[in-house]
């Protein structure tokens, strides 16, 4: 489920990319800057596109500030030049930065056309930005087919045998789980939460470098929480859940675990399942004391009873009636004694 910001190409942009159809522009610096999307720099045609790559990318792109690059491919479409889509977003980011970027990129190719786009790639560090990281990117994107279901369980199973090879680098495997280190953002949002800036986190797991990152801290009212579920990904949630009971106005952290089924791969399925528990155990001990723990598979479920009653069960007393012997039949008259007879001899 992808959720919009609602920011919107300005004037000055519109007019960019209506010229930008002519092929004369090679790339097109888009910003987001007063809540609207903004062109900061474009660049003409200089050589071939391999060449200009690194001449006119490399300068737009600012250490800790994100941006999106449209670059015009010299091969063409059946609608004109082919452009690739280059999101700039780094890891010293602000939490909220990135998730303004990640939210607003589905705009951004909406009012560029996205049949003009044929090539997306999302950059991290600066390394990637360069053309060698754009043959990277080309050489995984081409990379064998994906395992079937069964190829990827033996896969899993494999990866979760005894290994004798102990170091500093290894991850740490028991029964107990898969840990996979969390981010440095996902710490950040964390001690945010315990502070009081949001009531609401999503994790989501990395499924290359294995790791836990936050993808959306906010502040989400209880009837928007089930729209923060995604339909087609499984996710770690974290809610303050804010009620009263018997009176007596509470804050209780509600951890939910959302998993769609068999939308999901096995590998999504598996590592999710295996890396709750040490991740709950790290939710502990930076403070945060979970006081339930859900697993769903749709939003629906989260609404204010259901939190209610899991938090609160309701007991029920046991109502039984006592057993009440029958009366007898009636006009039965009274009960008669009789003495027994003597026996004679």
């Amino acid at each position: 489920m992808s959720h919009q910001t609602g920011i919107k190409a300005n004037e000055k942009l519109i007019k960019v990319f209506g010229k930008s159809k002519n092929g004369k522009l090679r790339v097109i610096k888009v910003s987001i800057e007063n809540e609207e999307l903004n062109c900061t720099a474009t660049a003409e045609v200089k050589k071939d596109w391999e060449r200009d790559y690194d001449k006119l990318i490399v300068p737009l792109i600012e250490e800790s500030v994100p941006c999106y690059i449209l670059y015009r491919l010299d091969s063409k479409t059946s609608l004109g030049y082919a452009w690739l889509l280059l999101s700039w977003v780094p890891d010293t980011a602000t939490i909220r930065q990135k998730m303004v970027y990640a939210s607003t990129k589905a705009t951004l190719k909406n009012e560029f056309g996205s049949s003009h786009i044929t090539e997306e790639l999302h950059a991290t560090n600066k390394e990637e930005t360069t053309f060698d990281g754009y043959i990277r990117h080309k050489q995984d994107f081409a990379a064998p087919a994906p395992l079937t279901s069964r190829e990827e369980e033996l896969v899993e199973l494999r990866k979760k045998e005894i290994n004798t090879e102990i170091n500093t680098d290894t991850r740490h495997q028991t029964l107990g789980g898969v840990t996979c280190p969390m981010s440095d953002a996902t710490v950040a949002a964390i001690k945010d939460i315990l502070n009081g800036t949001y009531d609401y986190l999503q994790f989501r797991i990395d499924l290359e470098e294995e790791r836990i990152h936050v993808s959306k801290a906010a502040v989400v009212p209880l009837n928007e929480l089930p729209r923060q579920v995604p339909t087609e990904s499984a996710r770690y949630h974290l809610y303050l859940f804010k009620h009263t009971y018997d009176g007596n106005y509470q804050e209780s952290f509600v951890f939910i675990y959302s998993m769609p089924g068999y939308n999901c791969s096995v590998r999504e399925r598996m590592l999710y399942s295996s890396c709750k528990a040490p991740f709950l155990d790290d939710l502990n001990a930076l403070g945060v004391n979970v006081m339930k723990k859900l697993e769903i598979d749709s939003g629906a479920e989260l609404t204010e009873d259901f939190l209610h009653d899991e938090l609160h069960p309701k007991k029920f007393v046991n109502s039984r009636p006592a057993f009440a012997k029958p009366k007898g039949p009636p006009n039965r008259g009274p009960k008669r004694l009789t003495r027994p007879q003597e026996q004679s001899f």
